[in-house]
């Protein structure tokens, strides 16, 4: 069994910095693509940013570019999403998400609360 459990969110300023992570376990970590998705409130879920098995490409919603960075520890099979310059609309439940694509997830975690105020 597959199982994602994300950690680091909670209440931070304008302006501010948070490092999400998300521990793997249940499946052989390096050998799938990681993604980092949101969901704001009264808002669809949205792609954040993903990362291939290897760490050499990475992807990121228009929305987060140049402030979110995506990396991953394949030896601690864990993913990371560092975010700086946060936005009271980065506010959301941050999730992490495992697949064999960038466009085919197929196990989630919980989600993070992440809250920016202004």
């Amino acid at each position: 069994q597959v199982h994602l459990v994300e950690s680091g969110g909670g209440l931070v300023q304008a302006g501010g910095s948070l490092r999400l992570s998300c521990k793997a376990s249940g499946r052989t970590f390096s050998s799938y693509v990681m993604g980092w998705f949101r969901q704001g409130p009264g808002k669809e879920r949205e792609f954040v940013a993903s990362v291939t098995w290897s760490g050499d490409n990475t992807a990121y919603a228009d929305s987060v570019k140049g402030r979110f960075t995506i990396s991953r520890d394949n030896a601690k099979n864990t993913v990371y999403l560092q975010m700086n310059s946060l936005k009271p609309e980065d506010t959301a439940v941050y999730y992490c998400a495992s697949g064999i694509s960038s466009s085919w997830y197929d196990y989630w975690g919980q989600g993070t609360q992440v809250t920016v105020s202004s």
